[in-house]
């Protein structure tokens, strides 16, 4: 029951005005303490239960643990906010979140000051690794080289002369040192095949070692995305041999046809007797490689008879090296080759790339023909 019920009142004789102002005054403020301290506590709660509600159903934004792989050039662009820069992250797969880009940059003062320009980064990456690219100026890259699939180590040597400053003997150096390339010991020194296919964003203090170290750099981590080595010891081949199977099935196929080439080429290895083919692949690229011109033209029976352990119609067997830089999709074709009994193929459209797969010769000669007519029509042979 309330004090200032009438039942409780004291007669005024027995008591100051003073001591009724008091009283009131006490009286009063209690109960708006209480409910002051009930809104508080119910406040208090109440943030107490969103952050756990937070942390328990959302925690901290999506993140790679990294270090990342392959390789991204990414652009920063006049006028790009660090929002818009953790969508585009988020958009070419470098970061997992942009919230977990946004929140790394937030803790970081130096993110204000990210300068416009190309970057190299990764796909999969750290969202703080990403933003300690981005805020060091010396990362924007000054030179971007593409190197397509199926370039050899010549090509690739006179792309890198014609884009950048140093000359032809700088890079040669540099590929006469294994050690310094480095190069897999079972490369035996030869770094053909080994100057991995990509786009590379070389720096203002990139040198001619830098630059092929980043090649081989990106030829590694291809080779342990394919398990290069575990499916050379599984398919009972030598890392070397695998790569030489690579960089034929890059010469000779495309897209989907790569792992049935693979399986004609290891079919033909390994069943030397089958259907006359005598162990010798036949592959007009290598006997392109021992001539020393483009791998991707037609030869000639004249070609063919050329004194080569690269060619493949007179030596049985696989030649001694790669003959050019296989991307990652032959590498994961010689690692990975379907099953299947071909031991022939022949592309029929040389426009639209088409490929037929044959068993026995017969089949394999009806292939020709009709390869043979297209090109009596098309100016594409």
């Amino acid at each position: 029951m309330s004090e200032t019920s009438p039942e409780t009142v004291p007669h005024p004789r027995t008591r100051s005005h003073a001591g009724r102002r008091k009283r009131r005054r006490v009286s009063g403020c209690i109960p708006v303490l209480l409910v002051l301290a009930i809104v508080l506590g119910l406040g208090y709660v109440g943030v107490m239960w969103g952050k756990g509600f937070i942390e328990d159903h959302f925690g901290d934004p999506e993140d790679y643990p990294g270090p990342g792989k392959g390789s991204v050039t990414f652009e920063v662009q006049e006028g790009d906010s660090i929002g818009v820069m953790g969508s585009n992250l988020e958009e070419a797969g470098v970061v997992a979140s942009a919230e977990a880009f946004t929140d790394a940059a937030s803790d970081d003062p130096d993110a204000t000051g990210i300068q416009v320009g190309f970057y190299p980064l990764k796909k999969e990456m750290k969202a703080s690794d990403v933003l300690d690219v981005l805020t060091d100026p010396s990362q924007i890259i000054t030179t971007q080289i593409t190197f397509p699939e199926g370039m050899r180590v010549v090509d690739i040597l006179d792309l890198l002369v014609k884009e950048t400053d140093f000359t032809r003997p700088q890079f040669e150096k540099v590929l006469g040192d294994p050690k310094r390339l480095g190069l897999p010991e079972y490369a035996g020194g030869n770094p053909e095949g080994y100057l991995f296919p990509s786009t590379y964003g070389f720096g203002p203090d990139a040198n001619p070692t830098t630059m092929l170290r980043a090649m081989v750099d990106r030829w590694r981590q291809a080779a342990d995305d394919a398990d290069l080595e575990g499916a050379a010891e599984r398919l009972g081949y030598t890392p070397q041999e695998l790569m030489t199977v690579a960089s034929l099935v890059e010469a000779e196929g495309r897209g989907e046809d790569m792992p049935k080439i693979a399986r004609v080429i290891y079919n033909r290895l390994e069943n030397p007797g089958t259907n006359g083919t005598i162990g010798r692949l036949q592959l007009d690229a290598t006997v392109n490689y021992a001539h020393g011109r483009e791998i991707g033209a037609r030869t000639t029976a004249e070609d063919r008879q050329i004194d080569s352990p690269y060619n493949t119609y007179k030596v049985a067997g696989l030649p001694p090296t790669p003959i050019e830089a296989p991307g990652d999709a032959a590498m994961q074709a010689a690692a990975n080759p379907v099953d299947g009994d071909w031991y022939y193929y022949v592309t029929v459209n040389l426009k639209t790339g088409e490929t037929k797969f044959a068993e026995t010769a017969e089949e394999h000669s009806a292939n020709v023909a009709e390869l043979n007519e297209y090109c009596r029509t098309s100016e594409a042979c």
